[in-house]
């Protein structure tokens, strides 16, 4: 759980939502990508409700999110403290509230023992058996550690009443999502993520709702990138992915 902070020249600082964000982070671990981005855009959160991000690595998803919905409470939590001190940083950097404890979700901090509006969760995706990542840091936050039926049930554990979960995942991980809700969550949508066009979904969103009781929806999905296949180094976003990754849009028209 502990471990040393990142020495400055192990860091860069990179631009989140053209330029509105910007986030330190290891040049070499754990480094955010498409998918805390896509997780704040999916939470439905409004201002002045609490919000924990389980596993909030260096604070990407919870920052996207203040950045779209000034006035929420951010919370994080997160097992490696290098990574929570960045996330205390870079709230401190962009002038966002943040707090951070350092902890296992599955052995939640005291501090975090109460009630939360919504929880957010960016869980570990890749079999932990697999070939790992030879820099500690990015495969203690990429291979999966903790179950996702034990992300799901401690969510459902912080959510207040009629709370909302909002999760990313593999496509693969989708039957133990659905599976660990049990009669805690319910209202359950899932927004595929398609690469392109014509491509299977790798990646889905989920909104569950503590108590819901309304029926399972599998939505239209949205798709990444235009063009059958990548064809250079270059961006290749469809408009409304570009609306949402580097605009900050919501994906609320998706959930609705």
């Amino acid at each position: 759980m502990q471990g040393p902070e990142f020495a400055e020249e192990e860091l860069s600082r990179d631009a989140f939502l053209c330029g509105r964000l910007h986030l330190w982070q290891p040049k070499k671990g754990y480094r955010a990508a498409t998918d805390p981005v896509l997780l704040a855009a999916a939470c439905p959160a409004l201002p002045g409700q609490s919000v924990l991000d389980m596993g909030c690595g260096a604070g990407a998803a919870a920052l996207c999110l203040a950045a779209r919905v000034p006035g929420v409470i951010l919370t994080g939590l997160e097992v490696q403290s290098a990574y929570a001190a960045l996330a205390r940083r870079n709230a401190a950097d962009n002038g966002i509230a943040l707090q951070v404890e350092t902890g296992d979700l599955a052995q939640m901090p005291k501090a975090l023992r109460r009630d939360f509006d919504h929880v957010i969760a960016n869980p570990p995706y890749y079999p932990a058996g697999g070939t790992p990542s030879p820099v500690a840091a990015r495969a203690r936050a990429l291979q999966v550690d903790t179950p996702l039926a034990e992300w799901v049930q401690a969510a459902a554990r912080r959510l207040a009443p009629g709370g909302w979960l909002t999760l990313i995942c593999g496509v693969d991980g989708l039957p133990e999502v659905l599976a660990a809700m049990g009669a805690k969550l319910g209202s359950a949508s899932v927004l595929p993520l398609q690469p392109r066009e014509g491509r299977a979904a790798l990646r889905i969103l989920l909104r569950a709702r503590k108590g819901g009781k309304g029926a399972f929806r599998l939505l239209a999905p949205l798709v990444l990138h235009q063009g059958a296949a990548h064809d250079g180094d270059r961006e290749s976003y469809t408009p409304r992915a570009n609306a949402v990754l580097r605009g900050g849009e919501g994906l609320s028209a998706e959930f609705a």
